[in-house]
């Protein structure tokens, strides 16, 4: 989906086109019945999925006023019925297994939260992490690194838009993006 097609705020991060078809593809949802999608923003990541497989169920999460206005906005926008949102601070208590985890914001709450995806993934189920500093980058790594995932994988992802300049154009780049993706230990079933 467009980037365009979101209504945006200054301060509400949103998970770029290029980054979200990546992180689309690495949570593999496809298959999957429940995805949660934690630090949810506008809701690009969520929304997308919700449009593109209707008969998932997600979770979106996000504890900011500002994110949780435009991500209800957006909802009612694509008409996503399916996508439920928890106005919070991941990690919430819930009884919920899951088959995907999106993480694309951490509130600085990134071990917590590492270990509580592992608590609510199925076994076999897909946790896919976005990071624009090197030093969460470098945290989620060592994290996952004494924790029961496999298949780790990790993309710097750089992209960069054509735009208008005088008569002429050029490529204006976005921040790099790195996306982890890794399975939780154990078979799916």
């Amino acid at each position: 989906m467009n980037d365009a097609h979101f209504l945006r705020g200054e301060r509400v991060p949103m998970t770029k086109e290029p980054v979200r078809a990546l992180v689309l593809s690495r949570l593999q949802l496809h298959s999957a019945e429940t995805f949660m999608d934690v630090g949810a923003g506008t809701g690009s990541v969520s929304l997308e999925a919700a449009v593109t497989w209707p008969g998932l169920q997600v979770i979106a999460i996000e504890r900011d006023a500002a994110a949780l206005a435009l991500l209800h906005t957006n909802r009612s926008h694509f008409g996503c019925e399916n996508v439920q949102v928890i106005a919070a601070q991941a990690p919430v208590n819930c009884d919920l297994q899951v088959d995907a985890i999106f993480i694309g914001g951490s509130g600085g709450q990134l071990s917590a939260l590492l270990h509580w995806s592992l608590e609510h993934l199925v076994p076999g189920g897909r946790l896919v992490m976005t990071f624009i500093l090197h030093e969460n980058l470098m945290q989620a790594l060592t994290l996952l690194g004494s924790l029961p995932v496999c298949a780790l994988e990790c993309v710097q992802l750089q992209a960069s838009s054509m735009v208008a300049l005088g008569e002429g154009h050029y490529f204006k780049p976005n921040n790099p993006t790195f996306v982890i993706s890794c399975l939780k230990e154990g078979n799916h079933g």
